[in-house]
């Protein structure tokens, strides 16, 4: 069984919850916290490559009581959490122990052929054909198809021109864009109905408390400094707007250098490797900290000055199918935020967990990345179970956050330049209005 490998008391443990089912976990399991069951349950479906079938509608309920009567959706619920098939081949060879910690991210295509059984069949035909070494094995080639096809993204110039960033980033950081991420399915139902073990009085680690603490003051939090104020009556334009967005783009962009020389583990990892990071999640951060630190002004003075934009009937009649889904999803991460009222405390630690990727391709010190990751992880669950007693679902509502983020963020790299002011009115206005009814 792994260990914890974390410096928190061994009496931690007993107070984590599985991700899968709600039970008590007992550790991290093929890269997620999960239980005994969920473990068990997760090795010997994919060892013996079971193909399970749901008699409802794919979308049953999860908990320590029902998660055997139906073994499809768990082994479903198991991927969308990101539970770690190469972890499984490598546990038993030596050497081979999985050095990947967090959800690993496949997409809803890969899901489906695991599910339906063809990449069983398809995994038999490369070994009869290749043979059984570790380059065709079944947790590499998942590894490998994290990363979209060459057809399915823009390449890294466009990537920075869509987002107005070509001479910032080439002076901060010369280094291209990398694909999106891909996107778990169905995030927001796992913590509906999972009844999780009852609230337990608790303290919270002093180490605990010193490093968010030191997280926290990293942060800048001082409201931006990017003008939003227009005059009553002023129409603005869509240059106007898209130019608008970039300086706050820009600005949001410089906040996160500086935060990166702030942080408690600055002088662990290498220059190279911090730009390797940044390059990779700068959206990422972004669209984080707009969704919670800056929202005021995001989705109140911004929100604002979109209103006095009215799009052409032309830009309407051309508005992208990937706008569209990247509006939906937006909307409903904003109300997701807005219900959680996440807390600076939370936000430097999910910051730090997004931001400390260990599978960004490039990187000299993943093992390093790996145990911050760990560290950070951990210590944002024991403060959410400390300070929210009786939110047992709000540590992994909190987690189940950053893959959408990710996506949301990898698809505005799709999103037609000049549709992105539309895009933007589109949110902000649905937001702002949708809460203020409230």
């Amino acid at each position: 069984m792994e260990t914890w490998e974390v410096s928190v008391p061994d009496d931690r443990a007993e107070q984590r919850t599985c991700l899968i089912c709600g039970d008590r976990a007992t550790g991290l399991h093929y890269g997620i916290i999960s239980c005994e069951g969920c473990k068990g349950f997760f090795k010997r479906s994919i060892c013996n490559k079971r193909v399970y079938r749901c008699s409802r509608d794919k979308n049953c309920v999860m908990s320590r009581k029902q998660r055997n009567r139906c073994q499809y959706c768990r082994l479903l619920k198991c991927l969308q959490m990101g539970m770690n098939r190469k972890a499984i081949r490598e546990d038993g060879m030596p050497g081979g122990r999985n050095k990947s910690i967090g959800p690993v991210q496949i997409s809803e295509e890969e899901i489906e052929r695991i599910m339906s059984g063809q990449e069983f069949e398809e995994e038999a035909n490369h070994w009869s054909n290749h043979g059984d070494s570790d380059h065709s094995s079944p947790g590499n080639r998942a590894s490998e198809s994290n990363q979209p096809s060459p057809g399915s993204t823009l390449s890294s110039s466009r990537s920075v021109e869509l987002n107005g960033f070509m001479a910032f980033r080439e002076q901060y950081m010369g280094m291209s864009v990398p694909p999106h991420y891909q996107y778990i399915p169905h995030l927001f139902s796992y913590s509906s109905h999972s009844p999780l073990l009852p609230p337990q009085a608790r303290s919270l680690d002093p180490q605990s408390y010193s490093l968010i603490h030191q997280l926290v003051s990293a942060e800048d939090l001082e409201p931006l400094g990017t003008p939003m104020l227009i005059e009553d009556g002023y129409a603005v334009t869509q240059a106007e707007l898209f130019a608008l967005l970039c300086r706050l783009a820009d600005e949001l962009l410089f906040r996160q250098i500086a935060w990166i020389k702030k942080l408690p583990f600055f002088c662990e990892l290498s220059i190279k490797d911090y730009t390797c990071l940044l390059s990779s999640t700068w959206q990422e951060l972004i669209l984080l900290s707009s969704l919670t630190v800056y929202s005021k002004q995001i989705f109140g003075e911004l929100a604002d000055v979109t209103a006095k934009y009215s799009p052409s009937d032309e830009e309407l009649h051309r508005f992208s199918d990937e706008g569209m889904e990247v509006i939906e999803r937006l909307i409903y991460l904003y109300h997701k935020f807005h219900q959680l009222k996440v807390s600076n405390e939370e936000y430097a630690c999910m910051k730090a967990i997004n931001f400390l990727n260990q599978d960004i391709r490039g990187l000299t010190s993943a093992s390093q990345l790996e145990q911050l990751n760990k560290r950070y992880w951990y210590i944002c669950q024991d403060f959410t179970e400390y300070k929210y007693t009786h939110q047992p679902n709000r540590f992994p509502d909190l987690m189940m956050c950053l893959p959408e983020i990710r996506y949301i963020a990898g698809k505005m790299v799709n999103v037609p330049l000049e549709q992105l002011p539309l895009l933007f009115k589109v949110v902000l206005h649905s937001c702002k209005t949708s809460v203020g009814k409230e």
